[in-house]
C-alpha cells in the first residue's frame, strides 16, 4: 500500500479525508497539532478516530502558535466571535497554520519515505480563510516539489484535497456512507472540556447548516 499522511484535527472534515484515504487503499499516519488552541478537547477527539480508524500511526505534535497570537483560537485576549455571514478574512483565521501544517507534514513524509498528504481544506462552505484556497495547495505542492530530497530523487509530493470543491452536505453524505460516527467528531471554534459545542460560532453554523441540507439528523453534543 501506498503510504499517506493525514492531517487529523478531530473535526468534521478531517475526518471524513480520513475515511476516504482509507477507503482508496491508503496506508495512513495521521498528524495532529497541539498547538496552543484554546479549545482543547479536539485533541482527545482525534487520538480516538485514529484509533478508530486504525491508523498506523498518529503523532501529536506540539508548536506554540500562542506565542504569536492575532487569532480567536490562540489568543486569550481575543473572545471567539458568533457566526458573522461578513466577507472580510474572520478573527479565527490563524496566521499560516496550514502552511506551518502542512510543512510539519512535508518533513515527517521524507522520514517515512511518503509521498502523499491529505487535508481537508474547502472552499465553499468554509470560513473564507486564504489557506483553504485550491491556489494555495497547488502552490505549495509546487515548492514540496522543490525543497525535499525525495522530490529532488524523483519521488512526486501530492498534496491531496478530496473535499476542496464540495459542499458541506456533501462531506456529511459521503463520510455518513463510509460509516463515520459524527458525534465523536469536534468541529467547534469554543467547546467545553466534555467536547460540547457552542452552537453559535462559524464553525458550529456552517456545520448545523450542513446537516440541515443533507437531511441528516444533527448529532453533535451542544452545550
Amino acid at each position: 500500500m501506498s503510504k499517506a499522511i493525514i492531517l487529523l484535527s478531530g473535526g468534521l472534515d478531517s475526518t471524513t479525508v480520513l475515511a476516504i484515504a482509507k477507503e482508496q487503499g491508503y496506508e495512513c499516519y495521521a498528524l495532529s497539532f497541539d498547538y496552543g488552541q484554546k479549545q482543547r478537547s479536539e485533541l482527545e477527539s482525534s487520538k480516538k478516530i485514529a484509533n478508530k480508524f486504525e491508523v498506523s500511526e498518529h503523532r501529536i505534535m506540539k508548536i506554540s502558535l500562542n506565542d504569536i497570537g492575532g487569532s480567536a483560537l490562540t489568543d486569550n485576549n481575543i473572545s471567539i466571535p458568533k457566526y458573522s455571514d461578513s466577507n472580510e478574512i474572520p478573527i479565527t483565521y490563524v496566521p499560516a497554520r496550514n502552511t506551518i501544517f502542512l510543512s510539519f507534514a512535508l518533513a515527517w513524509a521524507e522520514v517515512i519515505d511518503c509521498q502523499n498528504i491529505f487535508i481537508g481544506v474547502n472552499a465553499l462552505d468554509y470560513s473564507g480563510y486564504p489557506d483553504c484556497r485550491p491556489e494555495f495547495i497547488k502552490a505549495f505542492e509546487d515548492m514540496a516539489n522543490l525543497a525535499t530530497k525525495q522530490s529532488v530523487e524523483g519521488d512526486k509530493i501530492n498534496i491531496l484535497t478530496p473535499l476542496i470543491s464540495w459542499t458541506k452536505a456533501q462531506i456529511i453524505q459521503k463520510g455518513l456512507g463510509l460509516g463515520i460516527n459524527y458525534s465523536e467528531t469536534i468541529s467547534c471554534y469554543d467547546a467545553n472540556a466534555n467536547g460540547e459545542a457552542c452552537g453559535e460560532c462559524d464553525a458550529c453554523v456552517l456545520r448545523k447548516n450542513g446537516f440541515i441540507k443533507a437531511k441528516i439528523n444533527d448529532p453533535t453534543r451542544y452545550q
